[in-house]
């Protein structure tokens, strides 16, 4: 595999990830990085299924505390995201040809991850979009002993529109020739949403200093981040959250949270999807907003120490 740029700020003292370029077999380029643990013992490793919006380098935290509880990681730039090939000649709003394209690059990093040697078991850890791709990979037979979902995007709060309606306006806005441009209320169009939202009216965190890393890498690293979503990604997310809501759940080991002042996903899909997954638990954060790996430290590390409770047990 052909190395790849990974992104660090200035002051960050610790090693950064090994990047890597791969190629889907429609030929998007893509971006995966990799976090080894030193640890004497390995426990296995983490595929780490980012969220819209998001690119590798944001886990970096988080990947940091995996390794020292012996895991190794493996995090992926979707398509159309981060560094990995943009779809459209506006390279701004987050955009898709077809939700199972995604499944594409879960392939190829699979693939990467073999050719890495990544010790088993396997365990899924999943935010937001990434919820979504990775409860559709299970479905397709994804190799992971565990699965781990924090704020899946199982459904999308819409807030004032009604799915019907924001359906059909997307719909209309595809057969208008507009599908790609970015969706209103979907986000930021030619910045990012941490650089065009206050924090104090931020739907993401109540972390001071986490949303401050957030604002340092969007403004030194634009060309990672992205804006709104397409009205062609709107009409295809939510037809993909309506087909998995009618899927019988997988057969192993789940931990999926949801905070209690969630508003960027659908709480209620996540707690009814929690309800009918045998051997699955549900771990309701209370203060928490969408980023609970993000999180003020008490609910950061409530979320993180039962992820790592989970991985262990399976």
């Amino acid at each position: 595999m052909q190395r790849a740029p990974f992104h660090q700020l200035a002051d960050d003292p610790l090693e950064p990830a090994q990047a890597y370029w791969l190629r889907a077999e429609d030929g998007v380029r893509l971006r995966v990085a990799c976090w080894e643990t030193a640890h004497a013992a390995s426990q296995g490793s983490v595929l780490l299924f980012p969220g819209r919006t998001e690119y590798v380098e944001k886990y970096a935290p988080i990947a940091r505390r995996l390794n020292a509880a012996g895991y190794h990681v493996l995090a992926i730039d979707w398509r159309g995201q981060g560094l990995s090939d943009r779809l459209q000649a506006d390279p701004r709003p987050g955009h898709v040809g077809a939700f199972s394209d995604y499944q594409r690059d879960v392939v190829e990093m699979l693939v990467a991850a073999e050719d890495l040697g990544l010790p088993r078991p396997w365990h899924l850890l999943a935010h937001s979009m990434g919820g979504c791709i990775g409860l559709a990979a299970l479905e397709s037979g994804l190799p992971v002993a565990s699965a781990v979902f924090s704020a899946p995007m199982w459904g999308i709060n819409l807030r004032r529109i009604q799915h019907g309606v924001a359906l059909g306006i997307a719909y209309l806005a595809g057969r208008l020739g507009r599908g790609g441009v970015a969706a209103p209320g979907s986000g930021g169009t030619r910045s990012t949403y941490v650089l065009d939202e206050a924090f104090s009216a931020n739907l993401l965190t109540r972390n001071a200093d986490e949303w401050a890393r957030l604002v340092r890498e969007a403004a030194a690293w634009p060309d990672l981040t992205i804006g709104g979503a397409s009205f062609d990604w709107v009409a295809k997310a939510l037809n993909e959250c309506t087909r998995l809501s009618q899927i019988p759940s997988p057969d192993l080991p789940m931990l999926v949270s949801v905070g209690s002042d969630e508003r960027v996903v659908s709480g209620q899909a996540i707690r009814d999807r929690a309800a009918r997954w045998p051997g699955g638990t549900l771990l309701e954060v209370p203060g928490a907003r969408h980023e609970v790996m993000m999180e003020t430290p008490p609910l950061r590390d409530l979320f993180l120490q039962a992820m790592l409770d989970r991985f262990a047990d399976s």
